[in-house]
């Protein structure tokens, strides 16, 4: 399977595109406000985007994603819990860094709505987990053994429960359900390096209180 990622934007968000190989249907994860960039990873393989998946509708995650639907004619896929968030952007921008910032922030009003257990038959197939707590959408993607865990679970770190909409009682009852997942599972979150569940079992000091 090729993956390939580029960290974007002021936040360092993750990016990613996933496809069976070179020259082939691919899958986007996430478009953070520099569309520009995240169509630069589907040009270097030749890839033809099929699908945006956007694990949350935070602005650094999905700023991007009406003109990569716009640009690309691509499906953007998200769960209708975060609606609200990622109509109005702009009010994310004005709350969060205090006024307008570089890059393409649009509202994403036009989406296919996630479920929780949905597959979607695309290229290649993909598990939904919707995993509410960082925000009340927030879905992870499982793709074989590789799970995009956007801002639920990082390499030492989880997703901050502090922003309208979170919640961490529930972002830990996430958890519990993403510790049930293969050890080998390979975390490829929404910031920082990649993981593996076996890793963060064993050192993430967040988890140590759901780990029997």
């Amino acid at each position: 399977m090729l993956i390939d990622r580029a960290s974007l934007w002021f936040t360092g968000t993750n990016a990613y595109v996933v496809a069976d190989g070179p020259g082939l249907p691919a899958l986007i994860v996430d478009a953070p406000p520099d569309p520009e960039a995240v169509l630069s990873l589907v040009t270097r393989h030749d890839l033809v985007p099929v699908a945006l998946l956007v694990t949350h509708g935070h602005v650094d995650h999905m700023g991007g994603a009406a003109s990569l639907v716009d640009g690309t004619a691509v499906t953007a896929y998200m769960h209708p819990d975060d609606d609200w968030l990622a109509r109005d952007p702009e009010s994310q921008l004005r709350a969060l860094f205090g006024g307008d910032l570089p890059g393409t922030v649009d509202p994403l009003t036009v989406y296919q709505p996630l479920a929780d257990g949905q597959l979607l038959e695309l290229a290649p197939t993909v598990e939904v987990l919707h995993t509410p707590g960082h925000t009340p959408g927030h879905c992870c993607f499982l793709v074989g053994e590789t799970l995009f865990s956007g801002d639920q679970l990082f390499a030492g770190g989880i997703g901050r429960t502090d922003l309208p909409g979170g919640d961490y009682g529930t972002l830990m009852e996430s958890m519990a359900e993403i510790l049930k997942l293969s050890e080998h599972t390979e975390v490829l979150p929404g910031h920082g390096p990649s993981t593996t569940l076996a890793h963060e079992r064993r050192s993430n000091p967040y988890l140590q209180d759901l780990i029997e």
